[in-house]
């Protein structure tokens, strides 16, 4: 981490997340930061790094101190290539407090500080690095050849076979859902800059302070992209559009929740048709296929 500046003493994993790698390094004062390895082959070096940039911006040159954005290196670089290209680390601050798991539901005043924060960031100019976050799934190719070729057995792994056999019995499902998401998304709405994961397991409480983390999938979308996950009742709806005056879109709730299960399966699919172990994280990935797959026929 001299790209940083940083001599650390100890360098701990942190369990924490899901797909990246976590460690907490500590320097010989007792300072501390939050470091992340992420996977290139899962989101693209050059995506991950707009969206680091973009999340700089916003704490740099917005002043929303609600983002946790990543350090600097001394080149000005929020994100360094690590073994070629497969692998990306970035610097973050370490911030004292407590993230929940996704799934879970915030207490009412937590949830309305979210509603606030979503407003204050919806509202903010987009920097010039904010990728477009599209309604369009980028796993649906795969996922509709998966669809379609159940002669070829899937290999890649423990998982390949329990889950090709999984999708073949949700196959109707999944093509009538992926026929409802083009029908919600011939109205894709007017975009803001969004956080994209603004659930429980993303939102650091220390205190009376609410923080925003995992800004990975920042980017312009409608602002029901974030609102679906953050607001529960028309209470929370009311508080958003009183905050910017913009009404929300129930279709375009709808649209995002259901588009989300479905990049969920498409990832899960894409997963265990390639090499993979039984691993801590193939097995809570075959535990999220197995009951989003049951959601959706739901």
């Amino acid at each position: 981490m001299t790209a940083w500046g940083i001599e650390a003493a100890t360098l701990n994993h942190a369990p924490v997340g899901f797909g990246d790698h976590h460690w907490i390094a500590t320097g010989a004062g007792g300072r501390r930061w939050f470091v992340t390895v992420a996977d290139a082959r899962l989101r693209s070096y050059d995506e991950l790094g707009r969206a680091m940039e973009t999340a700089a911006a916003l704490r740099e040159e917005a002043g929303l101190g609600f983002v946790v954005a990543p350090l600097r290196a001394f080149d000005g670089a929020t994100l360094r290539r690590l073994d070629g290209d497969r692998y990306a680390m970035s610097v973050f601050p370490y911030e004292e407090g407590t993230a929940g798991e996704f799934g879970d539901e915030l207490p009412d005043a937590d949830r309305g500080r979210l509603i606030d924060l979503l407003a204050e960031l919806h509202t903010t100019p987009p920097p010039r690095t904010t990728p477009a976050r599209p309604v369009e799934l980028p796993g649906r190719a795969a996922l509709e050849q998966a669809l379609a070729d159940t002669t070829l057995p899937w290999l890649g792994g423990p998982y390949s076979e329990p889950a090709q056999d999984l999708l073949a019995s949700h196959a109707g499902t999944v093509r009538r859902r992926l026929a409802e998401l083009d029908r919600l998304a011939a109205r894709p709405g007017e975009p803001v800059l969004t956080h994209g994961e603004p659930h429980a397991g993303n939102v650091l409480r220390d205190g009376a302070r609410l923080l925003l983390i995992d800004w990975d999938t920042v980017g312009t979308a409608a602002p029901e992209r974030d609102l679906w996950l953050a607001a529960r009742d028309e209470e929370d709806l009311a508080r958003y559009t009183k905050a910017t005056g913009r009404a929300v879109d129930r279709d375009l709730l709808a649209l995002y929740r259901l588009r989300w299960a479905l990049n969920d399966v498409a990832e899960f699919v894409a997963w265990f048709r390639a090499p993979h172990g039984r691993t801590a994280d193939a097995e809570q990935s075959w535990d999220a296929l197995t009951g989003t797959l049951q959601e959706l026929a739901a």
